[in-house]
């Protein structure tokens, strides 16, 4: 069934290139010719797990790891000056209820509690910006070293394309195609080799 799909394609592709250069005047036979020419023999395709590729891969492990507990620390120090805030803010209102603050007392606080929000949410985007820069690193290193992998991997197979697999992006996909273990074995192995590196390093490792 696949094969039919494929070579229907490919056939209705021909067809529409070929209504194209009828209807153009000028001559495009080289460049058909040497668009034929580097086609390859035959197209064999392969397919990774992502899903798999990231609970798998000790990288993605350790750096997810060290994203989690990034995210933890960041919410807990905004959730601890925010509640500092709002018991402030509280005891303020309660307080200027009771008439105990002179009217420039008053504004002095508020002005200060007014700062300290601002200052809040100053630091609410450091912070979101500096764990967005951190998964970024992650991404692209990750990226690196698997291309890094299967440039050496395919060196051997000699797939024409492999395509990443995550949730229903393929609608289906024969599952003798699938080298989600092949990659993670050998991405995990690759790893070990230079594991004495801490996670955020991997990307120079990776390149080289």
């Amino acid at each position: 069934m696949t094969k039919k799909l494929i070579f229907g394609a490919f056939a209705f592709a021909v067809m529409a290139c070929s209504a194209l250069v009828s209807c153009d005047k000028s001559p495009k036979q080289d460049t058909a010719e040497e668009q034929k020419q580097v086609a390859p023999a035959e197209l064999k395709v392969a397919y990774v797990e992502v899903d798999s590729l990231m609970t798998q891969y000790e990288f993605c492990k350790e750096y997810s790891l060290i994203l989690e507990k990034k995210s933890r620390n960041i919410q807990s120090t905004l959730q601890q000056k925010g509640q500092a805030l709002q018991s402030a803010a509280n005891n303020f209102q309660q307080k200027l209820q009771q008439n105990a603050y002179t009217r420039e007392q008053a504004e002095q606080i508020q002005a200060g509690l007014q700062k300290q929000n601002a200052d809040l949410e100053a630091l609410q985007q450091r912070l979101g910006a500096e764990f967005q820069e951190e998964t970024n690193k992650f991404n692209t290193a990750l990226h690196d070293s698997l291309q890094h992998f299967l440039e050496k991997f395919n060196k051997d197979k000699k797939y024409t394309i492999i395509l990443s697999k995550s949730g229903d992006n393929i609608l289906y996909a024969d599952k003798g195609i699938d080298i989600t273990n092949q990659i993670i074995a050998g991405l995990n192995k690759a790893y070990k080799k230079g594991s004495s590196s801490k996670p955020a390093e991997k990307k120079a490792e990776a390149k080289k």
